[in-house]
């Protein structure tokens, strides 16, 4: 895969922390895994980054973008971090340890 010259050989700059949602704890028994992203990442460095780090097979990945939201405290207006967030689905048996066990 190629990657572009901002991400290259730099897999962590890619995901930012995996969410945990309602949703998407729902989603790990089908296999989905869902991660905050970098909003100017694309679909195929997502993919390496999470084959890399994590080394497991991907065979599928959705991505949301959606716009940023505005903030207002007192008098000042301002605006939030731009979040893309990234459902990742793995190959049949690969997984992603994302609760450390003691």
């Amino acid at each position: 895969m190629e990657m572009t010259e901002l991400f290259k050989n730099r897999f962590a700059d890619v995901i930012r922390r995996p969410l945990i949602t309602e949703k998407a704890t729902s989603a790990l028994e089908l296999n989905q895994y869902t991660f905050e992203v970098d909003h100017r990442a694309t679909k195929p460095e997502i993919k390496a980054a999470v084959e890399k780090l994590f080394d497991v097979r991907v065979i599928g990945i959705s991505t949301m973008n959606p716009p940023r939201r505005s903030r207002r405290i007192g008098r000042f207006a301002g605006k939030r971090s731009q979040v893309k967030k990234a459902v990742v689905r793995l190959a049949e048996g690969n997984k992603i340890q994302l609760f450390p066990e003691s």
